[in-house]
């Protein structure tokens, strides 16, 4: 099977790769300082490649998931974190060649032109031992760069399964109440016709009823559309497929909160917090450190120091002890007279200045992400509320004051039926308030701990507008 052969590839990759003990242990290093950084389950050590799945993830999806244990279940599966918290591997493998002193230059010549039978020597180069701490400094806030990029994709992929379990669970629910209202809408198309055969209402009240209960069954049927690509979205972020995408909810969309959560000084913890600010401040580090590092290369000369030995003089007589072996030392120096690393200087101040600017920017996005965030999570919150505890009993009522007046026959079937469709529309724009607030609240939680959530810019809020085609109303 192509699986397989997949898994035999990767298999052979790895162990081609050599992997010492030690490389494994820094990356657990790494894989920890995540982990401490976002508070998320971070496995503590990624393993090999393989294209299955791992067998805590199948632990997890053998009982109906939650929010939470989506969550986990994605930092552990999905393969876009997997690779980035991989690919850490890389600033630590510069920081460790940064870190290393340079080699020696060992050069043996038989038979040379002089009067020798061998010649041994030895040149090291001083200035690259003097250089290694400065480079080790630029790749060590490299090495930080990467980890807080890769803790904010940690907490952005929190985000995006939190907000899409809270969009599917919505969308699940809604499906229900629109199968439920469309069931209503059967029975006043059925009185309808009914009584259209009967002669008691006139041919227009029949066929607008007949047409409200078919545009409903087209809104039904885009429901069921929202609902599977709801789900194949969530999909794709956990890095589920084949027999493990048969997992179900397990649990409904939660109340909407009586308090609203706390958003004071949302801005500052933010700017604070944010993983996206440190990295950039991490990234000004590693530039200014470079830049020195290419100044001090401009003016330091290059040193190299070397010792030789010559051995056997076939001139020399047999007892004459000198002529056996023979010994000295030298150095050179390159003086920087013409290039002393003046564009390179130059092009890393400008990288610094550039950086700089996109540090003051990313600044002020964050602080209009904070500001939008409180805006969404007050807004969502209230709105959730009133549908909630101030609409929906008042459609209640309505319905329930309907139904007297029905059977004292003060109105008729149709009256009835249009009062129950109202109060299913209403349960509508409740389900989509309430999806609303978690995925604001979704977002919040995300700012607090660093992330720096996406919006849809273009999402329309709950409504009871009743002229939506797709809602099957007239």
């Amino acid at each position: 099977m192509a699986t397989d052969r997949l898994r035999s590839l990767a298999i052979a990759a790895v162990l081609g790769l050599g992997s010492t003990g030690c490389a494994a242990s820094m990356a657990r290093t790494d894989l920890a300082r995540i982990r401490s950084l976002t508070e998320m389950p971070i496995p503590q050590d990624l393993g090999p490649v393989d294209v299955e799945i791992a067998a805590e993830v199948e632990d997890l999806l053998a009982r109906p998931l939650d929010v939470d244990t989506a969550v986990q279940v994605a930092i552990l599966n999905n393969r876009a974190l997997r690779a980035t918290l991989r690919e850490l591997g890389i600033e630590r493998g510069m920081l460790i060649d940064a870190r290393s002193v340079p080699n020696p230059t060992v050069e043996v010549e038989l038979l040379p032109e002089r009067q020798t039978e061998l010649e041994l020597r030895i040149e090291y180069e001083i200035s690259e031992l003097i250089l290694a701490p400065l480079r080790a400094k630029v790749a060590r806030f490299e090495l930080d760069e990467a980890r807080y990029r890769a803790a904010a994709e940690v907490v952005l992929l929190g985000y995006r399964v939190r907000a899409a379990y809270r969009k599917m669970q919505a969308a699940h629910e809604r499906l229900a109440v629109a199968q439920r209202r469309l069931d209503a809408l059967a029975a006043a198309r059925d009185a309808a016709v009914a009584l259209g055969q009967a002669g008691s209402v006139n041919e227009l009240e029949s066929a607008s009823q007949i047409v409200v209960y078919e545009r409903a069954r087209v809104g039904v049927a885009s429901l069921e559309l929202e609902l599977a690509d709801r789900r194949e979205a969530l999909q794709r972020l956990l890095g589920l497929f084949g027999e493990h995408a048969g997992w179900q909810l397990g649990e409904p969309l939660p109340a909407i909160p009586a308090e609203l959560p706390g958003v004071d000084n949302l801005e500052t913890v933010a700017v604070e917090r944010s993983f996206e600010l440190a990295a950039g401040r991490s990234r000004l580090e590693a530039i200014a450190h470079r830049t020195g590092l290419e100044r001090t290369e401009g003016w330091l000369p290059e040193i190299a120091v070397d010792y030789h030995a010559l051995i056997g003089d076939p001139t020399a007589m047999p007892n004459d002890g000198d002529g056996r072996w023979r010994s000295g030392a030298g150095i050179s120096v390159a003086v920087p007279l013409f290039n002393q690393n003046r564009g390179k200087t130059r092009a890393a101040e400008a990288e610094f200045d550039g950086q700089f600017e996109r540090y003051i920017g990313a600044s002020v996005d964050v602080r209009s992400a904070a500001r939008e965030v409180e805006n969404r999570v007050r807004s969502a919150h209230g709105t959730a509320r009133h549908l909630g505890a101030v609409v929906l009993p008042a459609q209640q009522r309505v319905l329930d004051e309907t139904l007297l007046q029905y059977n004292a026959m003060q109105l008729g079937v149709f009256e009835l039926l249009a009062a129950e469709q109202a109060l299913l529309d209403v349960q509508l724009a409740e389900l989509e308030a309430r999806a609303d607030y978690w995925v604001a609240h979704a977002a919040l939680e995300a700012l607090q701990a660093g992330g720096q959530p996406e919006f849809d810019r273009m999402r329309g809020g709950a409504s009871l507008d009743r002229s939506n085609p797709s809602r099957g109303d007239h």
